[in-house]
């Protein structure tokens, strides 16, 4: 009998509940298994569709991609996600377990960012633990990677309005932020976008949108001997592999071999040009015309500015009213009272001895 199925044999006799504890303090208390723990995690980590977004575009950047290319497209219950990336890539042996808890190329770094903390190990092992499937469509190292997920959007619900583009706004500083809009993919990719300007670019559309702006990146950045003596496309970037189809029929296979289905008539029109490449997000963003924000007629905008010879006055004042702490707590001060201004504070700063 394989471990498998003996742990199968053992949850089917205790109700599971052996294979989930550890060990049992007592008055209702136990101890969960790590895997048991690990498990609950990853439910709470992923609470939408909109999350599973995130992590992809976290793990894509983390791995140091440049471009990013995010295709959506939901067909009936069912949302599928391919996103292609030309970062560092997965090698061969590592593409299963990626999916597995704690397993991180961040060995020594942890990143913290908008979404909370990534580089646990934990962001495609939760994924996988909320969705219908997730896997790794093409990678190699040094070669980017095509990674997709389906999920039911019963079990693991999305926004209802999928189409709205976000209200952006310009701040003081005429920086383009999101103001307004709902929670969908497109708000949280321009967010995304608008985070890290061109480092990486975002790109989001349908599949066959996506394959269009890879096929035109790919025409742009493969050369015409890699075109003609190339036999192997599994050798080229994923990013790149579509500029290696002769014709429809081939575009939509090497399509299909990195998570974008297109059909044949789609294939010829990406060739045809009636389905144009997309701009980047942050590119879509800046060619948008963006609002200036309000301005707020109730806040005061002048900067409180106090002379040399009042703080020092206010500095003795403080020193004098210190006395009462100094005898109760058996303080003294090291210094003068510290006075600063920043903005609309006064902050006085003691320096202590104590006695």
């Amino acid at each position: 009998m394989s471990e498998d199925d003996l742990k199968s044999f053992i949850e089917q006799v205790s109700g599971g509940a052996h294979l989930r504890v550890e060990d049992d303090l007592g008055n209702g208390f136990v101890r969960l298994r790590v895997e048991e723990a690990e498990r609950r995690q990853a439910k709470h980590d992923i609470r939408c569709i909109e999350d599973v977004v995130v992590e992809l575009l976290r793990n894509a950047r983390d791995a140091g991609a440049k471009s990013i290319y995010l295709a959506t497209t939901r067909d009936g219950d069912v949302r599928l996600i391919t996103v292609v990336d030309d970062g560092s890539g997965i090698p061969a042996n590592l593409q299963k377990l990626v999916f597995e808890p704690r397993v991180t190329s961040k060995l020594e770094s942890m990143v913290v960012d908008e979404w909370g903390v990534h580089g646990r190990g934990m962001a495609l092992y939760s994924i996988k633990s909320n969705v219908t499937n997730a896997r790794v469509i093409a990678s190699g190292e040094g070669l980017g990677t095509a990674l997709s997920v389906e999920a039911d959007v019963t079990a693991l619900p999305e926004k209802a309005d999928q189409s709205s583009f976000p209200i952006l706004d310009r701040d003081d500083q005429g920086r383009i932020h999101v103001a307004r809009g709902p929670h969908n993919i497109l708000r949280l990719a321009v967010e995304f976008a608008l985070l890290h300007r061109r480092d990486p670019d975002i790109y989001l559309g349908s599949p066959s949108e996506i394959a269009a702006t890879l096929l035109d990146q790919g025409h742009r950045q493969v050369s015409t001997d890699t075109l003609f003596f190339c036999d192997n496309v599994a050798e080229l970037p994923v990013s790149q592999r579509l500029a290696l189809s002769a014709d429809a029929a081939e575009l939509m296979t090497n399509a299909a071999g990195i998570g974008l289905p297109i059909s044949e008539r789609t294939a010829h029109r990406i060739l045809v040009k009636q389905i144009q490449p997309l701009k980047s997000l942050y590119e879509q963003v800046k060619s948008r015309n963006v609002r200036h924000a309000p301005a707020d007629l109730s806040r005061d905008n002048r900067s409180l500015k106090l002379a040399k010879e009042d703080i020092e006055a206010f500095s003795r004042e403080m020193e004098s009213a210190f006395d009462l702490l100094a005898d109760r707590y058996y303080l003294s001060l090291s210094d003068t009272p510290k006075v600063s201004v920043k903005g609309d504070v006064i902050t006085v700063r003691f320096p202590i001895e104590k006695d």
